[in-house]
C-alpha cells in the first residue's frame, strides 16, 4: 500500500494541465490532471488544490485512457482548512504557551491550560476558556504558541480517496468536479461618431473567481446559454459573454455550437487567482451599421385585464411625455458580425468632435442573440422631443356592443435638426377593432398594436388623430 503525501501531489498538480468551463450560472467544471503511481492493494491519495465551493457528489476520478484497473473504495472532500479557533479545539484539555506583548515592549510567555477553546464547527467561535495559574480566564490571555498543526489538520480544501488497485500502474488521471465560484459576462462597448451612425463596437469577456482557489495557466472554455440546474442555496450567481471574427488573427476566441448551447474557447491559457477578475477583449467590429430610433410609446402598460372588454372612459388618465432613444443594428456577416452574441451589457459612447473625447449616453443589456437577429436596445429618453397624448372622445352603444374611442397625440421637436419619431399605440380595450379617421398612414404591427412614422422639421409639432372603433 502507498500514500501519496501532499507535498507530492502539489508538485504534480503544479506542472499539470489545468482546465475550467465557465458556465453563466455561478458554476465552472473543473478538470485537474494528476500524475498517479498505484500499488497493488490499496493506496490512499490526497489533493489539496480543490476549491472552497466543490459540488462533492459531482467529483470524477478516472483514467481517460481507460486501461487502469482500480476502484474508489472511498472518497471525502474536507473544507475545514486550520485557523486559530480549529488548532485551539485540538488542543483542548492540554496546555500550551501563549506569548504576550506589554505596551512598554515587555514579552511574556506562560503556559495555560485550554479548557473550552471556543470552536464551533460551522458557527461563530464562542469565548474561549483558559486556565493559568489555576484560576480562569474568559480570553486569550496572548498570542497562542502551538507545537504542531494537531492530528488530521489541512492547510487547503482536500479531496482523498482510498483506492483499490489490481496491480502496480502508472498514468496521468483526470480529474473533474463542479464548482460554485465562477462567472463570466459579456460586456460590449459601441461608439458612435457625433455625426452618423457606422458604429464601432468591441466586446469583453469578464471572467470572475471566488471559488476560493487560484489557477496558473488554466485552459478556458465559457459556455453561453441557459443551462438548467437544480437550484440549492448557493452563493450568488450572474452572467455571460460573447465573440466574433477577431480580425482574422488565429490566436482570437473560438467559437462553435455546443449541444444547445454555444462554447467559447479562450485564446491563451489564463492564471486567475482567488478574488481576482480578469478581462479578455473577444471582438473587434470597426464598422458596423446601425440606427437610432425615437419611439414614443405612451401606453405600453396594458390597464385593463379579465375576458371582458374596458368599456369605460379613463377618468383622469395621464401619459407620459418621454420620447425614447433605440440604438439598432443586425447581427450578421454582411454588417461585420453574424456570430452568436452571449447577453451582456452594452455601453453607448459618442465621440465629441469638439475635443476628441468619448462621452456616455446610456447602457442596456442583450440577452443571447443568435447570429442573424436583429439587436434593439433602450438608451434613455430624448432631451429635446415631447409627446403628449389623451383622449379626445368616448362613446359606446351597449345593445350595439361597440364603444369609440378618439386619441389625439402631439409631438413636439425643440431641437435644431430634423428628426423622425414612431408613435406606438396599443388597442387595449378590445381584440376586435378598425381604425377610422386616421390623420396620416399607420402601419399594424400586431393583434392590438399600430405605429404612425412622423418627421418633423426642427422646432416643429405635428398633431396625429385616429378613433378605435371596437366592437364585441
Amino acid at each position: 500500500m502507498k500514500s501519496l503525501a501532499i507535498t507530492t501531489m502539489l508538485i504534480s498538480a503544479a506542472s499539470a494541465e489545468t482546465a475550467l468551463t465557465i458556465y453563466n450560472r455561478n458554476l465552472a467544471v473543473v478538470r485537474e490532471t494528476l500524475p498517479l503511481e498505484l500499488k497493488a492493494g490499496e493506496n490512499t491519495l490526497t489533493f489539496d488544490r480543490a476549491t472552497a465551493q466543490v459540488l462533492a457528489d459531482s467529483v470524477v476520478l478516472r483514467d481517460p485512457a481507460g486501461k487502469a484497473a482500480f476502484s474508489i473504495l472511498e472518497q471525502s472532500y474536507r473544507n475545514d482548512p486550520v485557523n486559530k479557533w480549529l488548532l485551539l479545539s485540538h488542543f483542548e484539555g492540554q496546555e500550551i504557551d501563549f506569548r504576550q506583548v506589554f505596551p512598554d515592549g515587555k514579552v511574556e510567555i506562560k503556559p495555560g491550560k485550554i479548557i473550552r477553546s471556543g470552536h464551533v464547527p460551522g458557527g461563530q467561535p464562542q469565548e474561549p476558556i483558559i486556565e493559568i495559574d489555576g484560576k480562569l480566564r474568559f480570553q486569550l490571555p496572548g498570542e497562542p504558541l502551538f507545537p504542531a498543526l494537531g492530528d488530521g489538520s489541512i492547510l487547503r480544501p482536500t479531496l482523498g480517496w482510498t483506492l483499490q488497485s489490481a496491480g502496480d500502474a502508472r498514468f496521468d488521471a483526470q480529474l473533474s468536479y463542479l464548482s460554485n465560484g465562477f462567472r463570466w459576462e459579456a460586456d460590449y462597448n459601441l461608439v458612435a461618431p457625433e455625426k452618423g451612425e457606422t458604429v464601432t463596437l468591441t466586446g469583453w469577456v469578464t471572467v470572475d473567481n471566488r471559488s476560493g482557489t487560484g489557477f496558473e495557466d488554466a485552459k478556458i472554455k465559457l459556455v453561453a446559454g441557459d443551462v438548467n440546474i437544480i437550484e440549492q442555496p448557493v452563493p450568488e450567481s450572474r452572467m455571460a459573454r460573447g465573440m466574433m471574427k477577431l480580425a482574422e488573427a488565429d490566436a482570437g476566441v473560438q467559437e462553435k455550437a455546443f449541444d444547445d448551447f454555444h462554447l467559447y474557447t479562450l485564446p491563451r491559457p489564463l492564471t486567475i487567482r482567488d478574488k481576482e477578475t480578469k478581462q479578455v477583449e473577444f471582438l473587434r467590429a470597426p464598422a458596423v451599421r446601425a440606427s437610432k430610433k425615437y419611439v414614443y410609446d405612451p401606453a405600453s402598460m396594458r390597464f385593463f385585464g379579465g375576458s371582458e372588454p374596458q368599456t369605460q372612459p379613463m377618468q383622469g388618465q395621464t401619459w407620459p411625455k418621454d420620447v425614447a432613444i433605440y440604438w439598432e443594428f443586425k447581427n450578421d456577416e454582411a454588417n461585420g458580425l453574424g456570430v452568436p452574441l452571449p447577453a451582456g451589457r452594452v455601453r453607448f459612447y459618442r465621440s465629441d468632435d469638439a475635443d476628441g473625447n468619448l462621452e456616455f449616453v446610456g447602457e442596456n443589456n442583450i440577452g443571447h442573440t443568435p447570429r442573424n437577429e436583429e439587436v434593439s436596445l433602450y438608451t434613455g429618453n430624448a432631451f429635446d422631443l415631447v409627446g403628449e397624448r389623451k383622449v379626445a372622445d368616448f362613446k359606446r352603444d351597449d345593445r350595439a356592443d361597440w364603444m369609440k374611442e378618439t386619441i389625439e397625440v402631439t409631438l413636439k421637436n425643440r431641437s435644431k435638426d430634423a428628426k423622425e419619431i414612431i408613435v406606438r399605440e396599443h388597442l387595449w380595450r378590445w381584440m376586435n377593432w378598425n381604425i377610422e379617421n386616421a390623420s396620416m398612414e399607420h402601419e399594424k404591427k400586431d393583434a392590438q398594436t399600430i405605429e404612425f412614422t412622423v418627421k418633423l422639421a426642427p422646432d416643429e409639432e405635428k398633431k396625429i388623430t385616429y378613433t378605435a372603433h371596437y366592437s364585441w
